[in-house]
């Protein structure tokens, strides 16, 4: 899973397969179905938009999915994964079955992206008082695929296989030492009976156009690990520092250290990789000095050396400078996701597929790899998978201008769900004629 670019073997394949798999009326049918259910899926986004939930904790929006899914007449499964919802749409024809998967999750952050139907949801998080803002578009995913399900339900007798549709918990992650997302999901048998081929999902993009796709063959987002490092020192009167060993001294320069393992030690050449602190909580009165502080951060790599390679360098550095100075470090690592890696032969098999709904090549871009992380991957380690970016910016505005996922002014143009809709069940039909 190297950073360098998979395109000349996409390419290779790409030439080398055949046209298979464009079933045109049924696609132009799909279009349409689409097309109609724009409005809805507009009304379910700004519904979930308003009420959003944290990771396992997405009871009212899983019933909503699972409402709607068994209005379509879908065999559904809930409470998987804690509140996934699963549905089986078993088509006219025998075939391959094929997933696509959508994630429900918000995260804590307080919203004031200034859209009517802006999220006033309040909660306490690790402790901390904040808000709940669907900050990242799940709200969208998960409209989207809802969306999906009406219209392949509608066009059923066509479909030579299985559809699962996965509404996944818990992507952003779940507390520490609980265990949620798509490998509670895939523990509890997600992708088995039926067996799934191959899995398809998407995310829509604040900073890509509305109408545009974008995707990588190969290695697209990082592997993402989540590290803690609780420093033990001992306390004293903020006055008399002497009589202390300083964990919150300590504990910056651990920081400092940490800050020179990418610019220093990683070789950046072969491998991009992010070292960041986001946490550190130390004291509770201006002029005590704790016995203890914790700080926690995250890890991204596109290579598993590296990864490894960051592991290690972290321990060493927190342990040998806590050392220094008379203090201890216990460091815990706790791996989150693996490399999101598009499956190449899957990929380009399936580009001409993405090309189609977005109206032409010139609406579909390879993009770089993302140092972003998605439980998606945890599937495709399981079975050939691609995950696809949609986008959700108004067209002509500067992405530089466009407030970023995971802020409290993120916000998105609506009029890029019906390609949303599209692309999921188009990426869908076209695998099962391809399979069939």
């Amino acid at each position: 899973m190297k950073f360098l670019s998979a395109a000349p073997v996409v390419a290779a394949l790409l030439t080398a397969a055949p046209a298979l798999g464009q079933n045109t009326a049924l696609n132009a049918r799909i279009a349409q179905l689409a097309a109609q259910e724009e409005s809805k899926v507009i009304a379910w986004r700004r519904d979930f938009h308003q009420h959003p939930e944290l990771g396992n904790e997405e009871k009212r929006t899983a019933g909503i999915v699972a409402a709607h899914l068994k209005k379509l007449g879908l065999e559904v499964q809930t409470g998987v994964g804690r509140t996934g919802v699963v549905g089986i749409l078993r088509g006219g024809k025998p075939g391959p079955v094929v997933a696509l998967r959508a994630d429900m999750d918000a995260l804590p952050v307080t919203e004031a992206s200034g859209v009517p139907f802006a999220s006033t949801v309040k909660t306490t998080y690790l402790g901390q008082p904040v808000g709940v803002m669907h900050a990242c578009g799940h709200d969208a995913h998960t409209a989207m695929l809802m969306g999906a399900a009406e219209v392949l339900s509608q066009v059923k007798n066509d479909l030579p296989g299985t559809v699962k549709f996965i509404f996944q918990p818990a992507e952003e992650g779940s507390l520490p030492g609980v265990e949620g997302g798509a490998k509670l999901m895939i523990k509890e048998g997600v992708l088995e009976n039926p067996k799934v081929q191959a899995v398809f999902g998407l995310h829509i993009n604040a900073q890509t156009e509305v109408g545009q796709l974008a995707y990588r063959p190969g290695g697209e987002m990082a592997s993402s690990d989540r590290f803690t490092i609780k420093v033990l020192g001992k306390g004293a009167h903020g006055a008399r520092p002497w009589s202390s060993v300083d964990p919150v001294v300590t504990a910056a320069q651990i920081i400092v250290g940490l800050q020179t393992i990418v610019s220093r030690q990683v070789n950046l050449t072969d491998d991009a990789a992010v070292v960041t602190v986001g946490t550190l909580k130390a004291g509770v009165r201006y002029n005590v000095i704790p016995a203890d502080v914790e700080l926690s951060g995250t890890i991204r790599a596109f290579n598993p050396a590296t990864q490894e390679q960051i592991w290690a360098a972290i321990r060493r550095t927190a342990t040998n400078i806590a050392e220094s100075a008379g203090a201890t470090a216990e460091v815990n690592i706790e791996s989150y996701v693996p490399v999101t890696f598009n499956h190449l032969a899957l990929t380009a098999r399936m580009v001409p597929t993405l090309q189609a709904v977005a109206g032409g090549p010139a609406n579909v871009k390879e993009v770089k790899p993302n140092t972003w992380a998605e439980d998606f991957s945890l599937y495709q380690e399981k079975v050939p998978g691609l995950f696809v970016f949609v986008g959700g910016m108004p067209k002509g505005q500067d992405p530089a201008t466009a407030a970023d996922h995971h802020t409290a002014g993120f916000k998105l143009d609506e009029s890029g769900f019906t390609l949303g809709v599209k692309t999921l069940a188009t990426l869908a039909t076209d695998y099962l004629e391809m399979n069939k």
